[in-house]
């Protein structure tokens, strides 16, 4: 027997354009006015800006300024690129590069709404039939489910960061996401089209980060179509397999023909044979301590979704989400390292999937979610306005003193359309609130608008109010203009030794050029320690050659990092 049972009242739709203003209100902070910051999205903004600037071979090879980057896959770096060449000059190469995860995020968000929306109008997902008439109509019903699972998606607080920043991980998630919509329409459709596309996603996610993910979810994707439909499972074989490993071997062929690629492509398939490995019980830990906040509030409703339905499990909008979970899921226990990046390709077929437990859940514990974000994050943005009036007027002095404390040296600025802004958001949230405790309304989508809106208020509040204070502690754009200060007006080479953030924000903003992997004879050495004292040795050897330090900095908000640049010395001179 079905678990739903709800009038077509229960299942009113929200605006296209409502969703699509949402969407736009949940990325656009957090990249506008935003400098690179440490330490992926500088990096990727690095690859990007050098490809963007370089030749074909820096397009092949995806590197920093120089350093090699053989990890991950091109195809993110390529799109940022892209964007730089052709907006750079208008918006700002910044900017310009973050156009590609705006475009990433979109692509997801409207993944996850048809693919819930495909799964959602099927037949066996109807609520029942009541005896008097009055259930909702299959396409609306599935509309109502597709919402849910889209601001469930905007909800779940690992998605945050990860999808504001120019790295690969935005592209995955959101190719992922694409991936499984197309799976959605492959089994409804059962069409050629259909299995063309999926395979095309494949090839598209496996130049994201790797073809492990690609090929372990053609295997999970043909395994549930063995079972349920063996036309899909021909057309898995001879179309979607066939053309996702063309598309994949796209950039193989265009390194070989120009052989400066085929290093990094070496490079990078031996990357991918270290994400997979035996299971270790830190990776196991890390999940565990992990994934209850990474998820929220996703899971509860998704393994709730799984227990109402548990009658209905072969359903597809059960089976194809928990195929996708288990695979996924899978890979990331058997990676040898827990991180995030493992964890966020899970987000999409947990959205969807706990978009089917809202129809089914109690009103009581609709009711407790409900009552748990608008506690928990109301209070966390009335902390972050509380400290933003503390910056700027020094009162209440604790955490004023705190806040100088992580970044000192700051000095406060206001802004009135940033404010404007900010206190508009949280008019708009307590307009939310009241409606929702005051109307309590029956839509399938009321359990969970609170926790979506929430999370989108205080990233909203942080990236308007508090986003000058994260630039000073998160960017080197302070310290590369230091630097480019002490090199001669035409820069020569200069041999570092820093990280791939610092190098990309130095190659930016100070436009420093660095000794590329075969450049030996620099006259300018940059070096990155950890040393708090500031004291140094004023001569230096370094790979044989004797360098005298010229200058010495840091970041003010980091005490532990240091900087230091030495010109080479000729004979018993340094080079002026």
């Amino acid at each position: 027997m079905k678990p739903v049972r709800l009038p077509a009242s229960a299942t009113l739709a929200l605006p296209r354009w409502a969703l699509f203003a949402l969407c736009l209100l949940y990325i656009l902070p957090g990249l506008i006015g935003r400098d690179p910051w440490k330490p992926d999205d500088a990096t990727g903004f690095g690859i990007m800006w050098t490809m963007a600037h370089g030749s074909l071979a820096d397009w092949l090879a995806p590197n920093v300024a120089g350093l090699p980057m053989t990890e991950e896959g091109p195809l993110a770096f390529w799109l940022g690129a892209l964007c730089i060449k052709l907006f750079g000059w208008l918006l700002g190469e910044p900017m310009a590069a973050r156009m590609a995860p705006i475009c990433f995020f979109l692509l997801g968000s409207a993944s996850v709404w048809y693919g819930t929306y495909l799964l959602g109008r099927r037949s066996e997902a109807q609520p029942h039939k009541l005896a008097f008439g009055g259930q909702p109509e299959p396409r609306d019903f599935g509309r109502t489910l597709a919402d849910g699972a889209l601001l469930i998606y905007l909800g779940c607080l690992g998605l945050l960061v990860h999808s504001h920043s120019t790295t690969s991980e935005a592209l995955q998630v959101s190719l992922i996401a694409f991936s499984l919509y197309t799976t959605a329409r492959l089994f409804e459709s059962r069409s050629i089209a259909s299995a063309a596309g999926f395979g095309i996603v494949l090839g598209l996610l496996a130049l994201t980060r790797g073809w492990t993910p690609s090929l372990a979810l053609w295997i999970g994707v043909a395994a549930l179509a063995s079972v349920r439909e063996r036309g899909v499972l021909l057309r898995l074989i001879l179309v979607a397999l066939p053309l996702a490993t063309l598309v994949s071997a796209g950039w193989y062929i265009a390194a070989w023909l120009s052989s400066t690629g085929m290093p990094a492509f070496e490079a990078w398939m031996a990357w991918n044979t270290t994400q997979v490995g035996t299971p270790s019980l830190p990776t196991f830990q890390y999940f565990y301590k992990n994934v209850i906040w990474f998820a929220w509030p996703a899971w509860p409703f998704a393994i709730w979704a799984v227990y109402a339905w548990r009658r209905q499990r072969e359903s597809l909008h059960i089976t194809l989400p928990l195929t996708y979970f288990a695979v996924l899921l899978l890979l990331a226990l058997l990676n040898p390292k827990g991180e995030e990046t493992l964890l966020l390709p899970l987000l999409p077929m947990l959205a969807m999937l706990a978009a089917f437990g809202l129809p089914t859940m109690k009103r009581g514990a609709i009711n407790a979610v409900d009552w748990f974000s608008v506690m928990t994050l109301t209070t966390c943005a009335v902390f972050i306005w509380i400290g933003w009036i503390a910056k700027q007027t020094g009162w209440p002095a604790k955490l004023a003193q705190n806040a100088f404390k992580i970044a000192p040296g700051f000095k406060p600025e206001f802004s009135l359309l940033t404010f404007l802004f900010a206190a508009a958001a949280t008019a708009a949230w307590i307009w939310i609130v009241y409606w929702r405790v005051s109307r309590r309304p029956s839509v399938l989508w009321r359990a969970v608008v609170l926790s979506s809106g929430g999370i989108i208020l205080c990233w909203l509040l942080l990236m308007t109010l508090w986003l000058p204070w994260g630039n000073y502690i998160k960017s080197y754009a302070t310290v590369a203009h230091d630097i480019s200060a002490q090199l001669p007006s035409v820069k020569r080479c200069v041999a570092t030794d820093v990280g791939s953030s610092q190098r990309a924000s130095f190659a930016y903003f100070g436009k420093i050029r660095f000794a590329g992997p075969d450049e030996r004879n620099c006259d300018y050495l940059l070096l990155q320690d950890h040393h708090r004292g500031n004291q140094s040795p004023k001569v230096k050897t370094y790979e044989g050659k004797q360098w005298q330090l010229i200058w010495l900095g840091r970041r003010a908000s980091d005490k532990d990092e240091r900087f230091r640049l030495y010109r080479r010395i000729y004979g018993d001179r340094a080079e002026p």
